[in-house]
Formats: structure tokens, C-alpha cells, sequence
């Protein structure tokens, strides 16, 4: 998979892209406390890449987030 997260400032935006393994996904919750989400807390997309170098990759999926199989 190549997952490619923008991160939007003033001037432009910062972009980073990440290839590897799907090791996990899954919505899990913060610790930050949310009005009206689930169990009153943030619930978050999370997605776990194992890259060829063997390096664990925890990504915090959003509307910027572009997932692509390659």
C-alpha cells in the first residue's frame, strides 16, 4: 500500500508518503475527550504499514490521506 498524508498550512501544505505492508487497521479512541463521539471520546482511523526494511509504521488516517495499492 502507498499512503500519502498532506498536512495543510498558510503557505502550501507538507506532503508525506509512506509505502509498505498492511499489518492492521483500526478506529481507535484517544484519550482527548469529544462531545458526543462514542464513549464521549475522539474515535480515530489507524492504519499499520511493515516497510520492506522491516520498520513498524503507525499512520492517523484523515481527509487528506490518499491510500493507493501498488
Amino acid at each position: 500500500m502507498r499512503v500519502t498524508q498532506q498536512v495543510p498550512r498558510r503557505q502550501g501544505h507538507l506532503k508525506t508518503t509512506i509505502e509498505g505492508s498492511v499489518v492492521r487497521y483500526e478506529q481507535s479512541k484517544t484519550g482527548s475527550w469529544y462531545a458526543h463521539g462514542k464513549d464521549d471520546k475522539l474515535w480515530l482511523d489507524r492504519l499499520v504499514l511493515r516497510r520492506d526494511d522491516g520498520e513498524i509504521v503507525h499512520l492517523n488516517l484523515d481527509q487528506y490521506s490518499l491510500i493507493e495499492a501498488v
